[in-house]
């Protein structure tokens, strides 16, 4: 599906933020094995959890589907009714349910659909294999499997490429018989992995944690022998969601625009486009489980991302109409997402008269502020591709967006609600 999202000034004034597929998926992993029910409200629809919901229920547990709930029901142990788990493009799932397959001792096969065959599991297959672990088929394209048992033990890992490495694991120690100790250097998107321990925390797993003064270092105690317990929770608006949202604001907005459903009962990183918004001049307020954003225009984002990559895509599109060049720092960070993000946006923003420089070795991405022309833009699958490509379409030039159904990935009624705040979009026959 090609659409076209064209110039606009917003008619509405308030929107709701899409479910956390980030909580969801780390919700759905720890009520696999929990005892009792788990009840997950205001459920994400995204295509990940979809995949979650299905590895969860592949993986043994029972689940429910009512109007505005799932209900989980979990099993002492994994009891594989397949051979096969299906992430589908999810690599938060495929590392995590993956892992949690890693406590049965026969094999079992993870898909591997469209941009999943491009991301690398070097740095999620070593560190299976460390605890005791089987997997064959990490590289790009291959057929990944993996077998268990894993041991409890004490391990040291490297999480450079990734914090779903950890967070895989950190869902899995607790339910073996004897207690772990990980020590983790260069953990990166460390707010990730307190979303990961603040939420074991909810469901009544233990871990002891602390972080080096570097805050890089990460040693976590992990008692064993431990049971997840069902909760009764709803599932927090995505900020990783909101940043688009809150940029359509802030850049097309004849006043102002509330984005609602953001608790932040758990941390998530992206949460920071609260700080680089505010350092770039724009104007916030809070509201009642909310944010409202202030019409205007950026004076330029200066701003270290290494911890939360998913927002150099909205950052990037709101940077083109900043008043100064804005430098984004943490570029190695998107080179093993849905698309290597940091060349797509200097390519996809050069189709559109858009200079972006790449500086590899100072690890940073440019954005250069300018005149928009109308084209055509291929997300490559990439959902915050293709989402940050309306921003460019409702803030400046009409903007033709290929295989604009990607959002699905993460944030399915995306352009639903675009339609619903007053951004006029069109259908494009191929």
């Amino acid at each position: 599906m090609i659409l076209k999202v064209l110039p606009s000034t917003l008619s509405g004034d308030n929107v709701w933020a899409p479910p956390s597929k980030s909580i969801m998926q780390r919700a759905l992993a720890l009520a696999t094995f929990a005892e009792g029910t788990t009840m997950l409200r205001r459920p994400s629809e995204s295509d990940d959890c979809t995949q979650a919901m299905m590895m969860s229920a592949q993986l043994g547990a029972t689940l429910e589907l009512g109007d505005d709930a799932v209900a989980v029901n979990g099993v002492a142990r994994p009891a594989p009714r397949t051979d096969t788990l299906t992430p589908g493009e999810s690599g938060l799932g495929a590392r995590t349910f993956g892992t949690l397959a890693a406590l049965h001792d026969h094999p079992i096969q993870l898909g591997r659909e469209g941009t999943l065959a491009a991301r690398s599991f070097d740095s999620w297959a070593d560190a299976l294999r460390t605890c005791g672990a089987e997997v064959d088929g990490q590289g790009y394209g291959e057929s990944l499997s993996v077998k268990g048992p894993m041991l409890s033990g004490v391990y040291e890992l490297d999480a450079k490429g990734t914090s779903q490495v950890i967070t895989g694991l950190l869902c899995s120690l607790p339910l073996l018989e004897g207690n772990s100790q990980l020590t983790v250097h260069n953990v990166v998107s460390t707010p990730y992995m307190e979303m990961t321990l603040e939420m074991m925390e909810d469901f009544g797993l233990q871990v002891e944690a602390r972080h080096l003064e570097d805050s890089r270092t990460w040693i976590l105690n992990i008692p064993g022998n431990q049971r997840a317990q069902g909760v009764d929770m709803t599932v927090d608006g995505d900020w990783s969601g909101a940043a688009f949202l809150l940029g359509l604001g802030l850049l097309c907005a004849p006043h102002s625009l509330t984005v609602e459903g953001l608790a932040s009962s758990v941390t998530q990183a992206d949460e920071a486009i609260k700080g680089a918004l505010l350092f770039s001049g724009c104007r916030l307020a809070g509201v009642d489980d909310g944010i409202q954003i202030f019409a205007g225009k950026p004076k330029a984002f200066q701003v270290d991302l290494t911890d939360c990559p998913d927002l150099f895509p909205p950052l990037a599109a709101m940077a083109v109409f900043a008043k100064k060049p804005s430098t984004f720092k943490g570029l190695h960070r998107l080179d093993n997402k849905e698309s290597n993000r940091g060349l797509a946006i200097q390519e996809e923003w050069g189709k559109l008269g858009i200079q972006v420089d790449l500086d590899e070795p100072n690890d940073t991405l440019r954005v250069h502020p300018g005149k928009l022309q109308a084209g055509r833009i291929d997300p490559r699958g990439d959902h915050r591709m293709a989402m940050a490509a309306s921003i460019l379409g409702a803030a400046g030039a009409a903007v033709e967006i290929l295989d604009a159904e990607c959002v699905a990935k993460s944030y399915p009624a995306f352009f639903d609600d675009l339609e619903a705040l007053g951004v006029a979009i069109q259908v494009v026959a191929k």
